[in-house]
């Protein structure tokens, strides 16, 4: 009874360490969360920071087609620019909570708005026609000063906010560390409880009953033998399978290549092997038509494979006359050949057995035959 007492404070001890773990993970993955909202927040401040300068820059080329040609259609940039600059501006600000980077926006908005009125103006100008004054402000280069010190203020402000993105993925990363290590011991502690609960379930199991506990035990343990004993006949007999399978391949005196249902090779025989000049291995995954490369002998076009055609129809294939096997090695062989599909025990269609041979010789004969029949044609 003493045993049992003791697992219970046991398990009480290590429950309390598991809710403490859990307080923790909490803290830790709220830590993780703003942190990444934080790394988050640079970066878009950064996007918008140089979006805005690229936006100027837009509106500055298009306010300078307009000067040059006098068409409207240049000014969408700058009135795109114009409408939307107080919002992005006040968007930046509010993203931007250094105080570094609000000195840089402070120095920021008045070149902004310096250099909108000066696009402003100019354009007025070019409306009314004064085309003097227009080139002479275009000359003084103060436009040209202002896009500059926007360039030079706004690259300051990426690289504050690019130097606190670094501190901020340092504190990402301390705090992904210490929630994994939180993880860790709350797994720990988990383990601990399922140990300790165990033990404790055990421990009132054997005072109540040890003989049913051992009866249990045996009963598991013989389904555990006559489940070990099938998967070991299974995996006998189809280890002994696929040795028959290969000892009927290799005794064939054909070339036999077997695919899977999507044209696949699955396997090769040693004949198949020396007239594609592929092994087995290494075919084995790869396209039919990768390994068992065939034209016509004729036109040299490429020959189309009875695979496909068998698979797709479900019966036996062959191949037309004037068919040459290109090894791999580049060799060439006239053959014959005939594909038929491979199906399951239910009529599904799981795969193909190509089967060709070669017969170069054959060919050989026949055509020295049909020359003799024209050479004694021809004689007589």
């Amino acid at each position: 009874m003493r045993k049992v007492t003791g697992a219970g404070v046991a398990l009480a001890g290590t429950i309390a360490l598991v809710a403490v773990s859990i307080v923790g993970l909490f803290s830790s993955f709220n830590r993780v969360t703003n942190a990444a909202e934080d790394r988050k927040q640079n970066r878009v401040f950064v996007s918008d920071a140089s979006n805005l300068l690229s936006s100027l820059v837009d509106a500055e080329t298009g306010q300078r087609g307009y000067l040059l040609t006098g068409d409207t259609t240049f000014l969408d940039p700058y009135l795109a620019v114009r409408d939307s600059i107080n919002n992005r501006l006040h968007a930046l600000r509010r993203r931007g909570t250094s105080r570094a980077a609000q000195q840089q926006l402070n120095r920021l908005e008045p070149l902004v708005n310096a250099k909108l009125q000066s696009m402003t103006t100019l354009i007025a100008l070019r409306r009314s026609g004064d085309l003097a004054t227009v080139q002479a402000r275009v000359r003084s280069g103060d436009g040209k000063r202002l896009m500059d010190s926007a360039r030079v203020v706004v690259r300051a402000l990426v690289d504050i906010e690019n130097a606190a993105l670094g501190e901020r993925e340092a504190v990402f990363a301390s705090n992904l560390r210490n929630l994994f290590i939180g993880i860790s011991g709350a797994s720990v502690f988990a383990v601990l409880f399922a140990a300790a609960l165990a033990y404790l379930f055990w421990q009132r199991a054997r005072v109540e009953g040890a003989g049913l506990v051992h009866a249990q035990t045996q009963h598991l343990l013989r389904a555990q033998e006559d489940i070990s004993a099938q998967l070991r006949q299974a995996n006998l007999r189809l280890a002994d399978g696929e040795e028959r399978l290969a000892v009927t391949m290799n005794s064939i005196g054909d070339a036999v290549l077997t695919t899977d249902s999507t044209a696949h090779v699955m396997r090769l025989n040693p004949v198949a092997e020396r007239l594609t000049g592929w092994t087995s291995q290494e075919a084995a995954g790869r396209p039919v038509d990768d390994v068992f490369h065939i034209v016509n002998k004729d036109t040299r076009q490429l020959a189309t494979i009875p695979v496909a055609q068998a698979l797709e129809r479900g019966t036996v294939q062959g191949l037309a006359n004037h068919t040459v096997l290109i090894a791999r090695d580049g060799s060439e062989r006239d053959i014959a050949d005939s594909c038929a599909p491979i199906r399951s025990k239910e009529g599904a269609v799981i795969g193909a057995v190509l089967v060709f041979r070669d017969v170069t010789e054959e060919y050989g004969v026949q055509q020295a035959l049909r020359d003799s029949s024209a050479l004694i044609e021809t004689v007589l």
